[in-house]
């Protein structure tokens, strides 16, 4: 799971992204107990153990580090950060880091690097509403009615094309912007890879926690590259799918950049991707996106070299165009390698730039964390770098790609009719994007599967045998202008949900990390950011039952129960189980040690607040393989009839000190109600308190060779509604209405 998105904006001031204050003011700053504070960590991390997940993306922003300047480390976020990994660590959870960004940064409409970045760049961020350089939520006029996901376009306009541009390619495309003697490509790496190695080196120091729990770091998040490979400034390029408001060309955003005004198409997304809805003109009257020639450099104490004028267009200071009379003069300036001559296209930037900056990156993580796992993240949904049977075929290394289904995405409707097999026509594999069209839920759970299984392969086939793991995946819950809000009836979204965990669990893939976990999520403003709403909790719901009796105590449906429990079938007779009584964990600890898992309701309007639901946690608090004594074959888990089934390969018999282990959770797999079959062996199902969150475990001591286990629970309603007031149901109540038996 990804813990957690609020760690994307400050605590002091706090300034989620439909905030406007102090916006500007980005170097007095504070990230200090974010993702949450020591004492409420135990809380939150109970939450995600009894809901299954033992692996976090434990995301951070080069922002809280070094926001007040260069070189200048906040190492009280640092030492908050490595207090909560300890505690990470007490509930047994493994811990990668990730050096997250969105666009950049807060500044540029998104998160991730500090605010000086962007004056280093040479850009001024007053100016961007006014040229539309970035889309930014916190300035935006109207916070609300912020255009959902249009700060996704911010990739295509001129502030992230400009930095990411220099960020990777400087050296090649702005050899006059130099810093402190450095190109700005040099200087920008240099201090996220230092902040980043600066993080690392603190949590060696800190003694306890390096191998321990934390086991690896990412690379960038969902890095770009800017302006690199563009082969007509003038037009937008054909692989530029992702479209939405006004929609500049290149050429256009430079114009604009430059005070100029410009007459472009606008664009809204359909069923089927972007479509031109209309022009618009943008007039930022005179006004640039430039620092003016008069700005101030002295601020964060560096030198800019007197060849890199202020107040101009740094793409007319490199001869791209001639501002005197707007015309473009180079409108192939990025298309070929100034070293080699060559072609550009995605496929290039990632084996040349990508490969260069994810070197610098791994080499300063592994100078001090020496046998860290490197989750190496390409560009989104395009072809990895070349590494196999190269010097970067490095062992330690995870193929760590992300996946969103983008119709639910930009639609956030969840269309159970049809979808759209994004990936195959990013590859080519049809004629025409009609063809893409998967039509029935059927199809359209198998077509996510096979888009994901298509991304693992390819990975082994350009990186090598490295394990896969997906590190984004999730959803958006505020489908169909928030219904679910409103109704509290979650089916969309649980439907949608458990057909991503469908594609996740047959894929053949070694893990995920599902987006999102977030601390303040509520219905009103979701995940506080930019108008996402993708967390799996949100204070305006309510958390599934932990356990069996949590409704039901006092209840006169347990004497009704039309539960059957055949004590005599072999399933039976071979658990070893010790109490054949039902177990919640008031039975194995009258009270526990951290505080209570409640949530607290926000101030959302009644409207979209007063019926919280479960927010389909039926579909991602799932059974899973914990540890296995073999290798996993297949696994995974039937929500509509609540079956689990797990199969093995294995080289030796499972030891009584391993067996092989999995996750039940009690909301599908109420102890008393459940049947198991297994192809040899023994079993027992128990609820312990092992890594301080007390949850439910399947052990199966079974013979060597191919193994198969199948558990089957108690179906549920998916997407429960629940009114204010309203009780769930007990698990005997639950059933007696679904009439299952255990075998």
């Amino acid at each position: 799971i990804n813990v957690a998105g609020d760690a994307k904006f400050p605590t002091s001031p706090n300034l989620p992204s439909n905030r406007s204050e102090h916006f500007y003011d980005g170097d007095n700053v504070s990230f200090l107990d974010r993702p949450f504070s020591v004492d409420e960590a135990h809380v939150h991390f109970s939450r995600l153990k009894r809901w299954g997940y033992t692996l976090i993306r434990y995301i951070f922003t080069w922002e809280a580090i070094e926001h007040a300047g260069p070189g200048k480390y906040d190492e009280d976020w640092i030492q908050h950060t490595i207090r909560v990994l300890r505690l990470a660590k007490d509930y047994g959870f493994y811990v990668f880091m990730d050096p997250h960004q969105d666009v950049w940064s807060r500044i540029t409409g998104g998160s991730g690097a500090p605010m000086w970045t962007v004056y280093a760049a040479g850009l001024n961020p007053r100016s961007f509403p006014a040229t539309q350089a970035a889309w930014v939520h916190n300035t935006y006029p109207d916070p609300a009615e912020y255009p959902k996901m249009i700060w996704a376009t911010n990739y295509t306009r001129l502030a992230c094309q400009v930095i990411f541009t220099m960020f990777f390619a400087g050296r090649e495309y702005t050899p006059k912007a130099i810093i402190d003697g450095k190109n700005i490509q040099d200087y920008l790496q240099d201090h996220f890879v230092g902040a980043c190695k600066h993080l690392a080196q603190r949590i060696q120091e800190a003694g306890d926690i390096e191998n321990d729990v934390i086991i690896g770091w990412e690379s960038m998040n969902e890095p770009n590259k800017g302006l690199v490979g563009f082969q007509d400034l003038s037009v937008i390029p054909a692989e530029q799918k992702l479209q939405k408001g006004p929609s500049p060309t290149a050429w256009q955003a430079i114009l604009l950049g430059s005070g100029r005004s410009c007459e472009m198409d606008t664009w809204d997304f359909g069923g089927l991707g972007p479509y031109k809805s209309g022009t618009t003109l943008v007039d930022p009257k005179g006004e640039m996106a430039w620092l003016p020639a008069d700005y101030d450099d002295s601020r964060y104490g560096w030198n800019r070299d007197p060849g890199w004028k202020l107040g101009e267009c740094i793409w007319a200071q490199h001869g791209l165009w001639d501002p005197s009379n707007d015309t473009l003069l180079k409108k192939d300036y990025f298309a070929k390698d100034p070293e080699s001559g060559l072609k550009i296209d995605y496929e290039y930037f990632t084996n040349k730039w990508f490969m260069n900056y994810y070197r610098r990156h791994r080499e300063a993580i592994t100078s001090v964390h020496s046998d860290a796992i490197m989750f190496c993240q390409p560009p989104v949904m395009e072809i990895p770098p070349s590494l196999k049977g190269t010097e970067d075929d490095d062992p330690n290394m995870v193929f760590s790609p992300h996946y969103y289904d983008g119709v639910t995405l930009m639609m956030k409707k969840w269309n159970r009719y049809w979808n759209v097999d994004v990936f195959g026509i990013l590859r080519g594999r049809y004629l025409s994007p009609a063809f893409a069209i998967k039509v029935g839920e059927t199809a359209i759970r198998n077509c996510f599967r096979d888009q994901l299984s298509a991304i693992r392969r390819e990975g082994t086939d350009y990186m090598g045998n490295h394990p896969c793991v997906f590190t984004e995946i999730g959803i958006p819950y505020d489908m169909d202008d928030k219904y679910a809000y409103k109704s509290g009836d979650y089916s969309s979204q649980s439907a949608a949900m458990d057909a991503n965990h469908f594609a996740l669990e047959g894929c053949g893939a070694n893990g995920y990390a599902l987006w999102v976990y977030t601390v303040m999520n509520n219905h009103e403003w979701g995940d506080m950011w930019n108008g996402e709403d993708l967390s799996i909790f949100s204070v305006d719901d309510k958390p599934l039952p932990l356990s069996p009796n949590s409704h039901a105590q006092n209840s006169q449906t347990a004497k009704n129960s039309t539960v059957s429990v055949d004590r005599s079938s072999p399933a039976f007779s071979k658990s070893r189980s010790s109490n054949n009584s039902p177990i919640s964990p008031r039975d194995l600890k009258q009270t526990l040690s951290t505080p209570s898992l409640s949530p607290q309701r926000s101030n959302t309007a009644p409207e979209i607040g007063s019926n919280p639901g479960f927010r389909a946690a039926e579909a991602f608090v799932r059974p899973s393989p914990i540890a296995t004594a073999g290798d996993v074959t297949s696994y995974g888990f039937d929500l509509r009839n609540c079956t689990f089934t797990l199969a093995l390969e294995c080289k030796e018999a499972a030891t009584e000190d391993a067996p092989t282990e999995a996750f039940l959770p009690e909301y599908h797999f109420p102890r008393d109600a459940v049947g198991v079959e297994v192809s040899s062996g023994r079993w027992t199902i128990s609820v312990d308190d092992e890594d301080g969150g007390m949850i439910q475990r399947l052990r199966w001591w079974h013979d060597k060779g191919q193994q198969s286990l199948t558990v089957k629970g108690v179906k549920t309603r998916q997407g429960t509604t629940l009114g204010e007031d309203e009780e769930a149901p007990g698990y005997l109540e639950q059933c007696r209405q679904s009439g299952c038996y255990v075998m």
